[in-house]
């Protein structure tokens, strides 16, 4: 079958997309897909090019991004001509004792190594691209006692219906996603995601602004929209720019100096800092240092939940008075 960007669609074609492919667009939403998959010449029929929308019931936070899967990464990367696949396998860091619900293999990251030519020398030289496993893997919150669905008090506008929020019930435990199949080949989807990154390396004009399936896995669990996804990737580059990618900017009390921490020391240096601080200066605290907290939480999902009870559990035993104490474990439930 030639690719789209060899022929027009019919209108019977276009029907089919948008009742089967792209049946959670808008018209919109439909009309900027079809224009990228004739730009990069993908075809939806073939499964080569998918468009997500994230947070389908929120007129606000609604958000559509385009999926390249792998067949379609790789049909753009041969076109280019100056394009081999892999000649090795994927190779894996693997660390034993990361082995946990989050991380069944205990893998650190996985390389994948392409093949590109140098158009001046017609050598071949490698391309790598490495996906670390907290970066990708799609790590969820499991109540131990399910979930309920909450009255808000308000109604959706459309159609007057209750809105309800969705509310944890026990404990919470970390766990990976056992709806996809990073479960069963954990291997296979984080060498996915390292491929993808070989390819934004070595080809970044053909691939900037386009996602893997795999790597959008993880948003689909945290329920990020196509826009935070795009903010944290530039975040992430800027980060690296400057040599801070391994490091959380937070503030402190007192004088709110901002620091750059390592993301290793990030949760000794905040224990030490709430031992030492009153309730409402921790409450304080956290309130400043949102954004880093969520950092913290996208690199060290099973450390981070570690650290939101010892933040709880600090000011509740710090309060020395029961109305104060209450107040403040209401507003970090709510914070978190």
């Amino acid at each position: 079958m030639n690719a789209i960007t060899r022929f027009d669609m019919t209108p019977k074609q276009i029907a089919l997309i948008k009742d089967t492919v792209a049946k959670d667009c808008n018209r919109e939403e439909f009309d900027l897909f079809c224009e990228v998959a004739k730009a990069k010449g993908l075809d939806p029929f073939l499964g080569q090019i998918i468009p997500m929308v994230f947070s389908k019931g929120d007129a606000e936070k609604r958000k559509m991004t385009i999926i390249i899967t792998r067949d379609g990464q790789r049909v753009i990367a041969q076109r280019c001509g100056d394009y081999r696949a892999a000649s090795k396998p994927p190779t894996y860091e693997i660390d034993k004792d990361l082995v946990s619900p989050t991380n069944p293999l205990g893998i650190v990251s996985a390389t994948v190594y392409l093949w590109k030519q140098d158009p001046k020398t017609s050598e071949w030289h490698e391309i790598a691209g490495q996906a670390y496993w907290d970066e990708f893997a799609p790590i969820k919150q499991s109540p131990t006692g399910g979930y309920e669905y909450v009255d808000t008090g308000e109604v959706w506008p459309d159609s007057g219906k209750p809105k309800k929020k969705k509310v944890a019930k026990g404990q919470v435990v970390l766990k990976l996603d056992d709806s996809g199949n990073w479960c069963r080949q954990p291997r296979v989807m984080i060498s996915k995601c390292a491929e993808m990154q070989a390819l934004r390396a070595g080809w970044p004009e053909e691939y900037t602004g386009l996602y893997g399936e795999e790597e959008m896995d993880r948003a689909k669990v945290l329920d990020l929209s196509a826009t935070e996804i795009v903010e944290h990737e530039r975040e992430e580059k800027r980060l690296k720019a400057v040599g801070a990618s391994n490091a959380i900017t937070v503030t402190w009390g007192d004088n709110w100096a901002l620091e750059n921490v390592p993301v290793g020391k990030f949760a000794d240096e905040v224990m030490k800092f709430i031992g030492e601080s009153s309730p409402d200066t921790i409450v304080k605290w956290q309130d400043a240092n949102r954004e880093p907290l969520k950092r913290f939480w996208a690199l060290q999902p099973g450390d981070a939940l570690a650290l939101k009870r010892e933040i709880e559990e600090a000011i509740a035993r710090k309060s020395s008075r029961p109305a104060n104490d209450q107040r403040l474990r209401n507003h970090v439930l709510a914070a978190g």
